[in-house]
């Protein structure tokens, strides 16, 4: 979450970017539960945050 007019973001990372094994989580998953803070307005999301899923549905690597 982003509070400010701007941020940066960081990934970390133990191999080279593979498309193919990158997942999301909602970030609202109500499993989740996180209290997120009342910023009065909808969140701005990136295209993969809208198409990110719940945890209990997921695709695992298992």
């Amino acid at each position: 979450i982003v509070l400010s007019a701007s941020a940066d973001f960081l990934y970390k990372a133990t191999d080279y970017y593979a498309p193919s094994f990158e997942r999301s989580i909602i970030w609202n998953d109500p499993d989740i539960a996180i209290r997120w803070p009342d910023t009065g307005g909808a969140p701005v999301l990136s295209s993969k945050d809208m198409a990110a899923v719940r945890l209990g549905i997921a695709e695992t690597f298992a």
